[in-house]
C-alpha cells in the first residue's frame, strides 16, 4: 500500500487536500490513474447521515470482490446507500457488463492479462484470481477466488476451477497481488502453481500461467520458467 492509499483509507473527503480528492483528481488525470475505491467515491458522489462516502464505498468494493454478479438488493443491504445511489452503481455496473460482453480480450501473452488485473494491485492484502478463458483464449470473466492477508492468501483449486467448469471454459490463468511490491514468487506461490496444474489437467482446464503482480509490474512463472 502507498503512501496515499493510507490516507484515502483514513480520511472524509472533506479533509483530503483538494487535489486528493477522487473528483479532483479524475478532472487532473483521468479514470485510469484512480483506485477501484476512488472510482465508487465518484459514482456515490457523498455518504449518509451517519456514514462517509469512504467507508461506504470500502463496504461496496469488498461486496464486488466477494460476488461476481451484484444485485440491487446486494447493494442496497450496505449501510449509508440509498436508493437514487443504489440506482446509480446498478446502472454503471450493468454498463460495464454489457461492454465487457461485446469486446471480449484475447490472451495471448501475460502482458495482455495485466492491464485487466492491475487495478488489483494497490489492495491491502492479496487477492487471488482466475481468469476464465474460452477455446480462442478469450477472457470470460476474472474472479476473486481468494482474499488474505498482507502476505498469504490460502487457495483451493474447488475455488479456482469452479467458475471455469460452470462457464465451460478451456483454460485458467490465475494471478494474485504482492501488497509488498516484491515480485518474486514464494515457495508457496510454486507449490499453489503446481498442486493447481495438476487439478486442471484433471478437470481438461489447462492452467496457462501464475502471475505474481503489483502496480510496478508483474512476474509471469511461465516466462521465468517456474511454471
Amino acid at each position: 500500500m502507498n503512501y496515499r492509499q493510507c490516507m484515502i483509507q483514513n480520511l472524509d473527503i472533506k479533509e483530503m487536500a483538494a487535489a486528493e480528492r477522487p473528483r479532483e483528481r479524475l478532472e487532473s488525470f483521468s479514470a485510469e490513474n484512480l483506485s477501484d475505491l476512488e472510482l465508487l467515491m465518484v459514482l456515490l458522489g457523498s455518504g449518509g447521515k451517519s456514514r462517509p462516502v469512504r467507508s461506504i464505498a470500502q463496504d461496496l468494493l469488498d461486496l464486488l470482490d466477494r460476488k461476481q454478479t451484484v444485485s440491487r438488493d446486494d447493494i442496497d443491504k450496505i449501510d449509508g446507500i440509498g436508493l437514487a445511489k443504489s440506482c446509480v452503481i446498478s446502472a454503471a455496473l450493468e454498463l460495464g457488463r454489457r461492454q465487457n460482453r461485446s469486446a471480449r480480450r484475447q490472451i495471448i501473452t501475460p502482458a495482455d492479462l495485466y492491464p485487466l488485473i492491475r487495478h488489483y494491485a494497490g489492495r491491502p492484502q492479496e487477492q487471488f484470481l482466475a481468469a476464465i478463458l474460452n477455446g480462442a483464449h478469450e477472457v470470460l470473466s476474472i474472479n476473486v477466488v481468494s482474499v488474505g492477508t498482507v502476505s498469504r492468501t490460502l487457495v483451493h483449486p474447488r475455488e479456482v476451477f469452479a467458475d471455469a467448469i460452470a462457464s465451460r471454459a478451456s483454460a485458467v490463468i490465475v494471478a494474485h497481488n504482492h501488497p509488498s511490491g516484491n515480485l518474486n514468487p514464494s515457495q508457496e506461490d510454486l507449490e499453489i502453481t503446481v498442486r493447481l496444474k495438476k487439478a486442471g489437467d484433471l478437470l481438461g482446464i489447462r492452467l496457462l500461467d501464475h502471475l505474481v503482480f503489483s502496480e510496478e509490474g508483474y512476474v509471469s512463472l511461465l516466462e521465468t520458467n517456474q511454471f
